[in-house]
């Protein structure tokens, strides 16, 4: 008997990934593309800084060669290894964070985040994102099928969270508030009177906090980073970072969550954590070693990269904003900068049509959200002098071409 069936079409993806974008990545297959067609490509879309010439403290790598040359190569326990957890809960102490309730370490921040909003977010839920913020959150939640609800940050006020606005959408399907300081896409750092606003709008109505600070020593001018889970012992939060970003590993892959808080209000939730992490096995293991000589270590390279970073960041600044049609408001941490195009209709059209005709790699504004009306795209500040320097006078060029041609 002949059992061959006729095909009955493709195999259907399921709708929970049909909104889920990462505009990030999303631009690198145009690029790619236009690279292997002999196009000379300046990369200004990805915060990766290997890439660009920095490398990690040589003491993080001979940490890890040790671990390994120990055999730390099987399963770690799900939380993270005991050594590492502990270095984590003792700097958070030092930078006054109490009332912890549960630590664990994930494959990059990135899972710690995802594995507590799979444990937080039934569907119809909604948690508040900032706009600008990082499109992971987005990502997720539609995954989740949870809505991801924008506030907005002020451009005017140096890309701050507009707390009225915050305040007004919560409602009783909001379970959690993210903050993202210092900020991806805009390189801004709120201040502590917009951080305490946040905490107590989080303690009032009982949500959770992520404070995403996985930047928090990239800093400029004398800008201070505060820990949000420093300014109420009261409040729930969940303070997210990372070796990534800092320490300049993000193929380390290794991140952390700290929860804080009251512990009979935060004890269910931690205990799914530690279901989502247990059914995941592990963390990577030998990576894990980096931890607390990244933590008590020789940090003098953080004052070198935020030396390096201040150099591209005001060359960048100065070309930018001296380009008619174009403003940028000044980073003061993180390595990106958004940058706002004022008489343009579409940001992913003018970013497409930037790569095709000069090769610079940027990311459109939309792909990270912005207030209705306005168009960005965000520059990463990681690159050399000489290709930042190439890069926005291409990109100068482009604009006065774009407006001639109107």
């Amino acid at each position: 008997m002949d059992h061959a069936k006729k095909s009955s079409g493709p195999i259907r993806p399921a709708e929970r990934v049909r909104n889920v974008r990462y505009a990030v990545r999303d631009v690198v297959v145009m690029a790619d593309r236009l690279r292997k067609q002999g196009k000379k490509m300046f990369y200004l879309n990805i915060g990766d800084p290997n890439p660009f010439g920095f490398r990690p403290p040589a003491h993080l790598i001979e940490a890890v060669h040790r671990a390994m040359l120990d055999n730390r190569n099987g399963y770690a326990p799900s939380d993270g290894i005991e050594d590492a957890l502990d270095a984590i809960r003792v700097d958070s102490k030092r930078r006054g964070i109490g009332n912890i309730v549960h630590t664990w370490i994930g494959n990059g921040c990135s899972e710690v985040i995802e594995m507590a909003m799979s444990a937080l977010v039934n569907p119809g839920d909604n948690v508040l994102v900032p706009s600008p913020g990082y499109p992971l959150y987005t990502a997720l939640l539609a995954k989740l099928e949870a809505e991801a609800r924008p506030y907005q940050l002020d451009e005017a006020a140096g890309w701050q969270p507009d707390i009225p606005d915050i305040a007004r959408q919560i409602d009783g399907r909001t379970r959690a508030i993210v903050v993202i300081n210092p900020n991806n896409p805009t390189g801004s750092v709120a201040s502590e009177s917009t951080l305490r606003a946040i905490v107590d709008l989080v303690a009032e109505h009982d949500l959770l906090l992520f404070a995403d600070e996985i930047y928090d020593r990239l800093l400029f001018d004398g800008a201070k980073h505060i820990p949000m889970g420093s300014l109420r012992q009261d409040a729930s939060v969940l303070t997210l970072c990372g070796l990534s970003k800092n320490w300049l590993v993000p193929g380390f892959r290794i991140g952390w969550g700290v929860l804080s808080g009251l512990a009979e209000k935060l004890d269910p939730f931690a205990e799914a954590t530690r279901q989502l992490g247990r059914a995941r096995l592990s963390a990577n293991h030998p990576e894990q070693a980096a931890i607390r000589p990244a933590l008590e270590g020789d940090q003098s390279h953080i004052a070198a990269l935020n030396h390096e970073l201040v150099q591209r960041r005001d060359l960048a600044m100065g070309l930018l904003n001296r380009i008619d049609g174009i403003s940028c408001v000044k980073p003061e941490g993180a390595f990106y900068a958004f940058a706002r195009l004022h008489d343009v209709q579409s940001d992913g059209d003018w970013c497409r049509e930037l790569m095709q005709e000069t090769g610079v790699v940027v990311v459109p504004g939309s792909g990270f959200g912005q207030r209705p009306g306005t168009q960005h795209f965000r520059l990463v500040l990681l690159p050399s002098l000489s290709i930042i320097e190439e890069a926005c006078k291409a990109i100068g060029s482009f604009v006065a071409a774009s407006r001639s041609r109107r």
